[in-house]
């Protein structure tokens, strides 16, 4: 045993080393009179606190590093404000509709474990507890205590909900990770740290957030961010982590006069970079695929990075660039307007046909300066970001450098997203078509595979629709009836949906097809892609689909289908068509007199016309095929005179003039396109012109381009095949490869 004196040296080594201070709990609140204690030593010492300090000093002190380590000052809330409500006027009646529909159905000292009720007696559901969680709401609260006149009840309001959850906590009557709904999850407990942080930094200079509110709001902050490292040690792949993460990044900038707040850093920031390593692909897409859950990691790492800027802490160079890499892409895969495709999970918006990602590419703007970023850009950033960026970076807005775009067609070869783009003007068109699948979570992903979107004339005309995990019909949403793909027999792509374990309305296919891309081509004449996927396989179905671009005129997409016995082919075409105008033609029109024609090169038996929530597609069908090809123009016009003729059999397309090409083809039913001195074969084995003979070693599809020295073949075709040219040896062709021969 040790001597009173052996003992006694033990004791003041203690204190020596740790200054009384202790590792934050996660599983309980610290009282606010012990809060001190978890100071840092050398933070104590500094400001000579050797004994117990004040509640009062301690609430200044943090006050004060609250003003220099957050995103704004505190003190200069209410002239935020103003400016705030300038710039956002119409976000008044969107906060105080959602802060009277939060305060309605939940009680301030509200419940948080199912089962339970709102306030109207009726009973909440999963969905519901999980946004109760987020706290997304509680934000909208804290607006309208500075809309109306900082009316107490909304103070009030969150203090007490506040610690409610604490209450809960102490007594263990919260919703478990295990259930599926856990209150602490890294993905609702991170939220929950972003607003409430927000909220915290709004009612600072507020009297009736007194000293204790704002100590009680400190430690449940630590409290979480205590929970977070503890349950956070290890990589786990996804978006819930990441936020989290973000969230217990922050507290440990933020709050970093803590003990223990070093060890909340280092991990969250070398997690979040195995999470930039293994999740942001290299080509820049996040890989869940989604225009959504992308924008959503932008806001995650960006918190992060442009907190650790303002407080002078080293991001490594990787950090820097895969952030960055983030941005660039969404300049990538933009619209002519701007606007994004809507991609698998996006939820912003139910329904909606495109996405508005002006707003961060706003932000990638202030954090990187560059013009590219600046093109697309606005004066203001998104109501919702006005409160993370500072005074000098709002300066900045008022003059934006900007660059316009010069890239045209791209490809995301490891994400899958190939895009045929004609250029940057309104009314240019562009294409992208969905050829991945994500290995280690596709739960975000639909039943698109090969499935392509357009737009030309400034409209979306062939769309793909946001959804909504609360919604009955999300399942149909999520499946190939409202894409743009092909199908066999009632087969759908996606397959075994399931809803997610906590009921909240999420759900996922347990099986999608797996895609191949077979090539990828652009050059000066046309785009190539060409892919297959197995999504029919169970039905003894093998499928494969062509897409061409002519520039800058219109696209041909050919599905090809193979089987040892019939089944009805189908396409899906999104949008509201009329199947009069002729055999084989179906036609969509907005109401600028701009449209889509989708013209059947091959007869077709069947077109039918169905739709939901606003929505509207048409199935065009081949019955009792083995083996039958589509080939389908995508024919987009603006204006009566520029469609296609209905009244002709064989009508003229920009040009380009059907099977009446100056050279002979051979095949099976070859059907050409030709236009001066450029032309398109499907289904042909030999062509010939003026004695000049192409052979092929089976039906071949080829773009030919002639001059009076040269003729260039290049393969559309989805399998590799031999040509000869005259009596020259003969050739392996890829698809998507190009020969030349003398004439």
């Amino acid at each position: 045993m040790l001597g009173l004196k052996e003992s006694l040296f033990c004791l003041v080594f203690v204190i020596c080393q740790n200054g009384f201070s202790q590792h934050i709990p996660s599983n309980k609140v610290v009282a606010s009179n012990n809060l001190s204690s978890y100071l840092k030593k050398d933070i104590s010492t500094e400001l000579g606190w050797d004994n117990k300090i004040s509640k009062a000093e301690l609430a200044h002190f943090l006050r004060q590093k609250f003003s220099e380590r957050y995103f704004y000052n505190w003190q200069d809330v209410s002239k935020r404000f103003s400016v705030y409500k300038s710039l956002y006027a119409y976000q008044e009646k969107s906060h105080d509709e959602r802060a009277l529909d939060h305060m309605a159905k939940f009680a301030d000292a509200t419940e948080w474990v199912l089962p339970f009720n709102y306030q109207n007696g009726k009973s909440v559901n999963a969905y519901a507890l999980r946004h109760l969680a987020r706290q997304h709401k509680m934000v909208d609260i804290a607006y309208m205590y500075h809309y109306q006149n900082k009316n107490p009840k909304y103070l009030s309001y969150f203090k007490n909900q506040l610690r409610s959850l604490n209450d809960a906590l102490h007594s263990g009557k919260y919703e478990k990770i295990e259930n599926g709904n856990g209150v602490y999850e890294a993905f609702r407990s991170g939220y929950r740290v972003l607003n409430w942080l927000h909220i915290h930094n709004m009612f600072l200079g507020e009297a009736s957030y007194t000293d204790e509110d704002q100590l009680t709001t400190i430690a449940t902050l630590l409290q979480h961010g205590a929970h977070l490292y503890e349950h956070n040690a290890e990589f786990h792949s996804g978006n819930h982590q990441t936020r989290g993460l973000s969230a217990l990044a922050m507290l440990s900038i933020l709050l970093r006069d803590f003990e223990g707040t070093d060890k909340w850093y280092k991990r969250s920031m070398r997690l979040l970079e195995q999470h930039l390593a293994k999740e942001i692909n290299n080509d820049g897409f996040q890989f869940e695929r989604t225009i959504h859950y992308h924008m959503s990691d932008i806001g995650n790492y960006y918190y992060v990075y442009q907190l650790a800027k303002l407080s002078d802490l080293k991001v490594s160079s990787f950090w820097k660039d895969k952030l960055k890499s983030l941005f660039v892409t969404l300049t990538k895969l933009t619209y002519p307007d701007k606007s994004a495709p809507v991609l698998s999970d996006d939820t912003d918006n139910p329904w909606g046909e495109k996405n508005d990602i002006s707003g961060a590419l706003t932000l990638g703007y202030l954090l990187f300066e560059s013009p590219k970023m600046g093109y697309f850009a606005n004066s203001t950033v998104d109501a919702k970001m006005f409160w993370y960026i500072t005074n000098a970076q709002l300066d900045r807005l008022k003059n934006i450098e900007s660059k316009p775009p010069t890239l045209k067609s791209v490809e995301f070869p490891t994400t899958g997203y190939y895009i045929m783009r004609e250029g940057w003007q309104k009314d240019d068109n562009m294409m992208i078509i969905s050829s991945g699948l994500d290995d280690k979570k596709p739960d975000h992903q639909h039943g698109d595979m090969l499935g392509v979107q357009a737009m030309a004339n400034g409209k979306i005309v062939l769309p793909n629709y946001q959804v909504r995990y609360s919604l009955k019909d999300l399942e149909l949403f999520k499946n190939s009836m409202t894409k743009n793909v092909a199908l066999v027999d009632d087969e759908l792509q996606g397959k075994q949906y399931t809803s997610n374990k906590g009921g909240s309305g999420f759900g996922k296919f347990r099986e999608l097809p797996n895609p191949k891309t077979i090539t990828w081509k652009t050059d000066e004449n046309l785009d190539v892609f060409v892919g297959s996927h197995n999504g029919f396989k169970n039905i003894d179905v093998d499928y494969s689909r062509q897409v061409v671009y002519l520039k800058d005129d219109f696209w041909i997409v050919k599905d090809n289908f193979k089987s040892n016995r019939p089944h009805t082919y189908k396409q899906i075409w999104q949008g509201h068509y009329s199947t009069e105008e002729a055999p084989n033609l179906i036609r969509s029109t907005f109401e600028d007199a701009s449209g889509l024609d989708i013209f059947q090169l091959i007869a077709i038996d069947t077109v039918s016309n169905s739709g939901q929530r606003g929505k509207g597609w048409s199935v065009v069908s081949k019955k009792a095929q083995t083996n039958f090809s589509f080939i389908t123009v995508l024919y987009p016009y603006k204006g009566y005179s520029n469609r296609i003729d209905e009244g002709r059999l064989n009508p003229d397309l920009k040009g380009w003039e059907i099977n009446t090409s100056k050279w002979g083809a051979k095949g099976k039913e070859p059907i050409t396109l030709s236009k001066g001195n450029e032309s398109i074969f499907f289904l042909v084995n030999e062509l010939e012109f003026e004695g000049l003979k192409i052979k092929f070693s089976s039906l071949a599809d080829v773009f030919v381009k002639m001059n009076e020295k040269e003729v260039i073949i290049q393969s559309l075709s989805d399998k590799e095949m031999q040509v000869t040219v005259g009596i020259k040896k003969e050739k392996t062709l890829k698809p998507g490869e190009s020969i030349k021969s003398k004439r």
